[in-house]
């Protein structure tokens, strides 16, 4: 299996779900569903409509899950447990449609500050508890490396690994994207043979600002050609248009070859 080219679009959750098949007209070989908005896939109504869009494309699909508002590292047990929860519940529906579901990891808030090891362990369990159920449902959780602020946790990518190692059901989701606001780039790409899904967009190494393939700082010539090497799966391209979509795939198709 070849690296196969797919799209998501968080800023369009809320778009009427006719623009997916934008996705495929400009040349991709699937779509990435974030699971919130108009694409909840725990919601009946919103669930049924992606289905029936999805058999009228040959679009592949794989799934980002819910995160705003949910942290699977908090200190608040009710919440920590309702992110389990969702996180979960969002697998069960995806397992119909994909086998790759890409996961936040959480953050330290106010009072996690004051205990961080905890925070990591919860961490942890909760992932134990999501890979169970990943496990169960035929689907790998990959959970996705974070941005440079330093609440976040998982931004390095022996944090990354080491959170991850050993747990039934779990892998790893490496967002490049992400990794150059944090100087990693060449760090991931290192260890890019052990990515489970990877996500792709480009920025200015400041902030995470999802620009199109070739509008940042991102050397893509050194990222596509180490990763159409050593990598097999799928690619998600994360842009904010379908004209974003077109501009980065012309740049994928020159250096992920």
């Amino acid at each position: 299996m070849s690296i196969r080219p797919f799209f998501s679009s968080s800023a369009k959750v809320w778009d009427d779900i006719t623009w997916v098949y934008g996705i495929e007209e400009a040349g991709y070989s699937g779509w990435e569903i974030v699971s919130d908005g108009n694409y909840q896939l725990t919601n009946p109504a919103c669930f049924s409509k992606i289905e029936e869009i999805v058999a009228s494309t040959r679009l592949g699909i794989t799934v980002h899950a819910p995160y705003g508002d949910l942290n699977l590292a908090t200190l608040n047990d009710p919440i920590w447990r309702e992110s389990i929860r969702q996180i979960c519940s969002c697998i069960e529906y995806a397992s119909s449609l994909t086998d790759r579901v890409t996961v936040h990891p959480g953050y330290l808030s106010p009072l996690g500050k004051l205990m961080p090891q905890k925070v990591w362990d919860l961490q942890k369990e909760a992932l134990r508890q999501i890979g169970k159920c990943a496990h169960e449902h035929s689907v790998l959780a990959c959970l996705e490396n974070m941005i440079g602020v330093k609440e976040f946790l998982c931004r390095l990518p022996e944090e990354l690994i080491g959170m991850t190692e050993g747990i039934e059901g779990i892998g790893m989701t490496f967002d490049f994207g992400h990794a150059n606001t944090m100087g990693k780039v060449a760090d991931f790409l290192a260890d890019v043979k052990k990515a489970s899904h990877i996500h792709i967009h480009d920025n200015n190494g400041m902030s995470d600002e999802h620009l199109a393939l070739g509008e940042g700082i991102i050397s893509w010539s050194i990222v596509g050609k180490r990763i159409a090497r050593e990598y097999q799966g799928v690619v998600v391209i994360e842009g904010k248009s379908i004209d974003e979509a077109k501009k980065s795939l012309a740049v994928y198709r020159r250096y992920f070859v």
